[in-house]
């Protein structure tokens, strides 16, 4: 049994983080985001589709407002598929 509340959010944390149906996700940093943003937007944001900052895998991985999220999914037919989210409020 968890001792604090802390202890308890990090457990839930790895077990979102690491669940098998769960694709890696991580933040960007404001370089590779800006030129995400560059490269698929035409330089605005807010085109990019978006992730609710109340999103559980949002909160696990600690992400802001304005973050740019990387989604890898993996599959045995398509291969890799990359996605790109912008966490709003």
């Amino acid at each position: 049994m968890p001792s604090s509340d802390n202890e308890l959010d990090e457990k839930l944390k790895k077990i979102i983080l690491s669940h098998r149906l769960v694709p890696e996700h991580r933040i960007l940093s404001k370089e590779e985001a800006q030129k995400v943003i560059e490269k698929y937007c035409g330089g605005d944001k807010y085109k990019l589709p978006y992730i609710r900052k109340s999103d559980p895998i949002v909160k696990a991985l600690g992400a802001k407002k304005d973050d740019v999220i990387m989604i890898i999914r993996r599959s045995p037919t398509a291969g890799v598929s990359v996605y790109y989210r912008l966490v709003i409020g």
